[in-house]
């Protein structure tokens, strides 16, 4: 029988490749995994655990899926980070500081039970749920 454990990768089609790449890098706080050939248009950055992948959609990759996701037509609902305890306000604070719109925190359930997360969206339009570790 099949027990998932943990979110092992997410794709995240873009137009806005490399600016996707250092918004995920600089201000979430992944690192550069892998990088395939520039025609493939893919990077995969590792957020603990787990992998994200970016796909250029005018590379090899992303022209399979049709064209980049629109205001209307977002490529993902959302997906959760599972972050390191951190405080709230100062993480909201270090977000807004870096232009990123956020509500506050409330309790959620999620794979490892209730707990506190947050929303956001990326500089694509993705919405990330950054849901802090117990």
């Amino acid at each position: 029988m099949i027990k998932p454990k943990l979110i092992d990768h997410i794709v995240l089609r873009t137009d806005l490749y490399r600016e996707l790449i250092d918004f995920y890098c600089d201000v979430l706080g992944c690192e550069l995994e892998r990088e395939t050939p520039a025609q493939t248009g893919l990077t995969q950055l590792r957020a603990g655990g787990s992998l994200i992948d970016i796909v250029d959609v005018g590379g090899e990759l992303g022209r399979v899926g049709g064209p980049a996701p629109g205001e209307t037509g977002n490529n993902v609902d959302h997906f959760c980070l599972q972050i390191e305890p951190v405080d709230e306000l100062a993480l909201k604070l270090y977000l807004q500081e870096h232009g990123v719109e956020v509500d506050d925190f409330q309790r959620r359930y999620g794979a490892q039970g209730m707990g506190r997360s947050i929303y956001l969206k990326d500089i694509a339009g993705n919405t990330v749920e950054l849901r802090v570790s117990q």
